[in-house]
């Protein structure tokens, strides 16, 4: 078999009659097609359908992406696999990918390691909003038990929007029509394009903490801006802005788009307004609504005062006819006399109370005194002390009879002991390994013997009876 394309650059020449082939090993080879990949494609944009999707233990993502005609071996590494973040990433759907041609050398395969993954078309937003939807809905960011109430009369109204947007002039003008004196601060931001998302959160978290901003605290911030395309809107979609309002301490209004668009940061607010002008009337009160009905509050808040009034009124007239009125000194002096009587009684119950307590207190003394705790005390101690005695002298005529019986079974052990029985001319016989030899019958013609004497030892050998 013959090559048309020389692996080393150019092409393929026959060897000659006496030159020798390029011979490759498998490995050599396989590195030289790798080469050869990286050098002449190098980095790609690729589109195609994911199937064969693995996500492995270690972070990596495995997977192949393929069209009609053919199909290509993908690896995502851990370190890039966070962008698939928020994109639906699973078999069947179409990307576009980004990344470096290579070839996998254990296996001689070609592959694309991938450096970026991005989904196609506006379904791909789509697609997009409602996965992030879904997993901030999952997470509570969007539960109904979180949403604060709006103050009834706010004073002072954050606005985070584009200052030269449409947006805030429709809202001003609506704001201030129906109701003068409403402070606005107005946080300037982006409201479209890359890094509007990051204008906005940030704007939002400076509006929540008014302390670090150096004004009033704000009763409640909306978030507005004037209609638009999914993608004009797309950067009050990003899960930044969302977490930024759920966070935010001050109530949030959303006002994004016109009635028909929706937006991530309208399901994070309290409240979602259909426009900025609809924003602005749910934050302030008619004028000529309010005015009648403070009329009202007004002509019932008289009404009830007279009726007070003219209850309080008949009250007084019948005190008026009442006799702490009509003779006050006869009534204090009834009072004094009774308050006289009411001490006699007391004094006089006091002082017999008295009496009883202190005759039962002496008797009490006397039964204490008769039963005087001090004699049986005195009488313990002796009875403790005798005790005492009587414990130490049996504890020592314990000791003097075991010292006896020890020194009794001293002596009978000295007496027994081998070097006494030795002393009596009695000897020890062992044998070469230092055993006792206790038996003749156990020796042989040539044993070697040591024989114990009270004075020393002498060694032996076994000789045959004469």
């Amino acid at each position: 078999m013959q090559l048309d394309f020389d692996l080393r650059g150019g092409p393929a020449k026959p060897p000659g009659p006496e030159e020798a082939p390029l011979v490759f090993s498998v490995g050599g080879l396989t590195r030289r097609i790798r080469e050869i990949l990286e050098g002449g494609l190098g980095e790609v944009w690729v589109e195609g359908e994911v199937s064969n999707l693995r996500r492995q233990a270690s972070g990596h993502v495995y997977f192949t992406l393929k069209d009609a005609s053919s199909q290509l071996a993908c690896v995502l590494f851990a370190g890039q696999a966070a962008q698939l973040r928020g994109i639906n990433f699973s078999d069947g759907v179409q990307v576009q990918i980004f990344g470096q041609i290579t070839v996998y050398e254990a296996r001689g395969n070609y592959q694309i390691i991938v450096r970026k993954v991005r989904e196609r078309g506006i379904g791909a937003l789509q697609a997009k909003f409602e996965e992030l939807k879904r997993r901030l809905a999952e997470e509570g960011l969007f539960d109904a038990g979180r949403k604060r109430p709006l103050p009834k009369f706010p004073r002072r109204i954050g606005v985070v929007t584009s200052p030269a947007g449409a947006a805030i002039r429709d809202f001003l003008h609506v704001l201030h029509r129906r109701q003068r004196g409403i402070a606005v601060v107005i946080c300037p931001v982006r409201v479209q394009g890359k890094g509007a998302a990051a204008e906005i959160a940030a704007a939002v978290r400076e509006l929540g903490d008014s302390a670090g901003l150096g004004i009033e605290p704000l009763d409640v911030i909306v978030v507005t801006r004037g209609g638009g395309s999914l993608e004009d809107l797309w950067e009050f979609n990003e899960e930044a802005v969302a977490r930024a309002i759920a966070a935010c301490p001050v109530p949030v209004v959303s006002a994004v788009g016109h009635e028909i668009d929706f937006t991530i940061a309208d399901f994070a607010a309290d409240v979602r307004a259909p426009t900025p002008s609809a924003a602005a009337e749910i934050l302030s009160a008619d004028s000529a609504e309010l005015l009648e009905h403070l009329a009202q509050v007004s002509a019932r808040l008289r009404r009830s005062v007279e009726t007070r009034l003219e209850t309080i009124r008949q009250r007084l007239g019948n005190f008026r006819r009442t006799a702490l009125f009509s003779e006050p000194v006869r009534s204090i002096r009834e009072y004094q006399q009774n308050l006289d009587r009411l001490s006699d009684d007391l004094v006089r119950r006091g002082t017999g109370r008295i009496h009883d307590r202190r005759l039962i207190l002496e008797r009490a003394a006397g039964v204490l005194c008769a039963r005087s705790p001090g004699k049986r005390i005195s009488e313990a101690l002796h009875q403790l002390a005798n005790s005492r005695a009587t414990m130490k002298q049996f504890c020592d005529d314990r000791l003097q009879g075991v010292r006896s019986r020890l020194d009794k079974n001293a002596a009978v052990l000295a007496a027994l002991s081998p070097p006494a029985a030795l002393a009596r001319g009695y000897t020890l016989t062992l044998g070469a390994d230092g055993k006792l030899v206790r038996s003749a019958a156990s020796l042989s013609e040539g044993d070697a013997l040591v024989t114990k004497f009270a004075d020393g030892s002498v060694r032996s050998i076994v000789a045959p009876a004469p």
